[in-house]
């Protein structure tokens, strides 16, 4: 009997796609296509990344979709591979289209495929930010081989990474099969027959320095009339929604102040393929006048330099190879004359400009997609040769202990309920705002905090703008803000007037914990220096306060406004002084059996743990450190019962030294100071035993409790405002909500955290 034939190997591909207008969306088609065309044997599919709630109208190539910013989607996509057994995934990263810090999210999928994967990294970083760093490490650990398109990229791999060498390929970006022509036979059909055509062409926005070039455009037309400069090519999708065509209009203005507008064409499109032939047919000399030395990859340089064309750019890492050995001229960054030099240098002498195009043109051959297919496909049997056979049962090592922690999905209906133009609302009746109670900047700091922390995650409600939001509450905390006290105010009514002068140190501390948030994580730079601004208004304020809580919440904002200004020698003074105050509470009180602050554990217990764990290392409080993960470990030991569930000192009277531990009223604020101060433990110590207990914590909302009922209602986005001996409270405050949502952010922080995610794959 004839054996049966082997079947087809099915080569699946993953980033975006067409028609989404990005570079790698185009870059993952045309590799797709190439690799189905030189091996028409295989099954080549693609999984597509939206970056949009409606995502793409895609072709029937694209087999699976993934939304960037939600993570059980990434996990999904892995059981399709597996189920459908594909024998290699190739991946195309940057670290901008994958959700989570630094693209995290995309480590969900790796960890769980079980086929080998061949990462092309399009861009490689020789200055990553720590988050940066891990997401490329492990993204090395877990792929078989690595794709990079020019020999630096291969070399910070290996230098700033420690990536072995025997992992690395370095395959040429592919570009379509043009034949060489000169570029009159194109440019009847455009206009501008008889003139010399400059073209720079991509998706438009400020790192691609085209105002330098413009900026050279009067000395180039001095010496030759005809030129013609075209800027081809729509704005970036995410510049547009952030800030309009402000960048293109400027980029206008600046020819027509330059008197060259008639020596320049704008032409806001996303072009085809075909389209982009002919343009790149018309051209006589390309311009890249990029900003960043450190590109490791340019599809636009790839083109155009593949088609024979003569190329003068400024020096980043990419064009610095291709244009080696007079193969185009390098100018410096940001530097029009040099530019003007480099354009002029072709124009003055023909035989230099024919001599260079051939030149490209030669090594253009080998980066033709039917080439740049066959090395990818050797790529991937080499992967799939040395990878070492593994089980491929589908559930294999799916046990809830090798499986990641399922967290709750992100709904923040009942947050936007509870919203209006001022800010949050404080109370609810059931899961309806309670106006009568008005605001209070506890709550809105909360809320704002909330607000910064999703949007770094990458999490955002599906219908609401995040900004929105932000922008709501930071307006409460600033309208808070007592300019001639340097105090916070606390309470608003309904309608909008200050119940008090100033509001109490707690109150206070929060809001400067906000605002100190905002001055050191928000991506809106108006949020930036607005909270910047609050918090050196606010921090004096705080040397004079008396009560150990606000010194934490204090502590907690002065550790985020560092991040942004670490060398501020005031805000580090008082750092300094309250953790020497709180170390001095520790002191005089804590014993062998009470390894505590104070002589009763009341409310937000957790914080001043917290906020010597994090304060404490910066300052010249040695011990400060170990009394905050001291007194966290003796916490978590009297919140915990004998059947292992979380049990927060109720405060129905608290805990006191010798006394009796009140067990009700739960309030979600403690199981939220849990989560927080047991993460930042994990983060300074790497010791598991914290994920744990923040777990633990995490779990008493969703009815891991002592009556065995949620406080969350994933209907509505609330949360209980507490845990009463009989019943759970059917009124969704804002305080209670917040703390759910806030705690659900801080554990998928962790969860997309490298060293947190559980190690089950080699």
């Amino acid at each position: 009997m004839d054996a049966t034939p082997p079947r087809p190997p099915r080569i699946a591909f993953l980033g975006g796609y067409l028609p989404r207008l990005c570079g790698i969306a185009t870059f993952t088609h045309d590799l797709c296509e190439a690799v189905a065309a030189a091996a028409p044997a295989s099954q080549c599919y693609a999984g597509a990344m939206n970056d949009r709630i409606e995502a793409y109208d895609y072709p029937p190539r694209v087999r699976f979709e993934l939304d960037e910013k939600d993570l059980d989607s990434y996990r999904r996509a892995a059981d399709f591979l597996n189920f459908n057994n594909a024998d290699v995934l190739c991946v195309q990263h940057e670290f901008g289209i994958y959700g989570g810090p630094a693209g995290s999210h995309l480590l969900a999928l790796l960890k769980e495929v079980r086929m080998p994967v061949v990462t092309t990294l399009h861009t490689v970083l020789r200055d990553p930010n720590p988050a940066q760093r891990k997401v490329m490490e492990e993204l090395i650990r877990r792929s078989d081989r690595l794709v990079v398109m020019a020999r630096k990229g291969a070399e910070i791999l290996r230098e700033t990474y420690g990536a072995p060498d025997a992992k690395v390929e370095i395959i040429l970006h592919g570009i379509p099969d043009m034949p060489y022509l000169d570029s009159s036979f194109y440019k009847a059909q455009f206009g501008v027959e008889g003139r010399t055509v400059l073209l720079t062409f991509g998706l438009l926005g400020p790192g691609k320095g085209i105002e330098y070039a413009i900026e050279a455009l009067p000395e180039i037309v001095k010496r030759h009339p005809n030129v013609v400069y075209l800027v081809l090519g729509a704005t970036h999708p995410h510049l547009v929604a952030r800030d309009g065509e402000s960048y293109r209009l400027g980029l206008e203005r600046l020819a027509e102040d330059r008197g060259v507008k008639d020596h320049v064409i704008f032409y806001n499109r996303f072009v085809s393929l075909e389209d982009l032939k002919e343009f790149i047919g018309a051209t006589d000399i390309y311009l890249t006048p990029y900003l960043n030395e450190a590109q490791i990859t340019s599809g636009t340089l790839a083109y155009v330099f593949g088609a024979g064309k003569a190329v003068v750019s400024t020096p980043y890492w990419h064009a610095q190879e291709l244009l080696a050995e007079d193969r185009g001229i390098l100018v410096p960054f940001r530097d029009p004359q040099a530019i003007a030099q480099g354009v002029c240098a072709f124009l003055d002498d023909p035989d230099r400009l024919r001599r260079t195009r051939e030149k490209a043109y030669g090594l253009g051959r080998e980066m033709i997609w039917s080439a740049v297919a066959q090395r990818y496909l050797e790529a991937f049997q080499c992967a799939r040769t040395e990878r070492r056979a593994a089980p491929r049962s589908a559930f294999a090592n799916w046990t809830l202990a090798s499986r990641p922690y399922d967290l709750p999905p992100l709904r923040l209906d009942h947050v936007v309920r509870m919203s209006d133009a001022t800010g949050i609302i404080q109370h609810a009746s059931f899961n309806v705002p309670n106006y009568h109670e008005g605001y209070c900047t506890d709550d809105n700091a909360r809320a704002f905090i909330l607000c910064n922390l999703l949007d770094e995650l990458g999490d955002r409600p599906p219908s609401e703008n995040l900004d929105r939001l932000a922008t709501s509450y930071l307006a409460f905390l600033s309208a808070a803000m007592n300019r001639g006290t340097g105090r916070f105010r606390n309470f608003m009514s309904h309608g909008r007037s200050w119940l008090e002068e100033a509001g109490s140190e707690d109150s206070h501390a929060r809001g400067l914990w906000a605002v100190g948030t905002g001055a050191g994580r928000s991506r809106n730079a108006g949020h930036r220096r607005l909270s910047a601004h609050l918090f050196e208004h606010g921090f004096p304020a705080v040397q004079a306060f008396s009560s150990p809580r606000a010194w934490a919440f204090a502590l907690l904002g002065i550790q985020e406004y560092l991040e942004a200004f670490p060398d501020h020698a005031e805000v580090k003074a008082l750092r300094e002084g309250l953790v020497h105050r709180l170390v001095s509470l520790w002191k005089g009180c804590a014993t062998e059996n009470w390894p505590w602050f104070e002589s009763k554990a009341t409310y937000d217990n957790a914080r001043l743990c917290q906020a010597l764990i994090l304060g404490g290392p910066s300052t010249s409080h040695p011990e400060a450190l170990e009394i905050g993960l001291r007194s966290l470990r003796w916490l978590a030991s009297i919140q915990k019962t004998q059947s292992g569930h979380f049990r927060p000192i109720g405060c129905n009277g608290f805990y006191e030294r010798d006394g009796a531990h009140a067990y009700f009223d739960q309030q979600p604020v403690e199981a939220q100071a849990m989560v927080s101060a047991c993460l930042a433990a994990h983060r300074v110590t790497r010791d598991e035993s914290w994920l744990r207990e923040a777990k633990r914590a995490f779990e008493w909302f969703l009815g891991r409790n002592d009556l065995g009922l949620p406080l969350y209602d994933s209907s509505s986005g609330g949360c209980g405002d507490g845990l009463h001996q009989d019943r759970v409270s059917e009124n969704q405050g804002a305080e209670s909500t917040l703390a759910f949502h806030l705690s659900l952010a801080e554990m998928n922080f962790a969860e997309h955290s490298i060293e947190a995610l559980p190690d089950n794959a080699s």
